[in-house]
């Protein structure tokens, strides 16, 4: 179905927007209300723009970019933010790359989740 980067969701502090790709409305409504507040915090807390992407085997990664010269974006911040949203997040992290990898991967269950 996907041959490339999918993109979950994001945040952006500049224009003080969120966005949830139209292909994962079907995540139960705590799993999107989840990831919006985990978003829109983290740009709060630290600027720029936080987008959750989809890797290409179904892993799920943090980017971030920020303005060219932004003196409000907490690079060092950021980087710890991340780390601490990986562990306290991992569960709902794992079953969100499950979710992918079974529903648009369209791999088995039980290989998607020995990885």
């Amino acid at each position: 179905m996907y041959d490339d980067r999918v993109v979950l969701c994001g945040a952006n502090s500049y224009n003080e927007k969120y966005y949830l790709n139209p292909d994962f409305e079907g995540l139960p409504d705590h799993v999107k209300e989840e990831l919006k507040i985990m978003c829109v915090l983290y740009v709060h807390d630290v600027g720029g723009v936080l987008t959750l992407v989809f890797e290409e085997n179904g892993e799920l990664c943090f980017e971030v970019t920020s303005e060219d010269f932004d003196p409000t974006f907490d690079d060092i911040g950021s980087r710890l933010l991340i780390k601490k949203l990986q562990t306290e997040k991992s569960d709902l992290l794992e079953a969100l790359q499950m979710y992918f990898r079974v529903f648009f991967l369209n791999e088995d269950m039980d290989l998607a989740g020995k990885e």
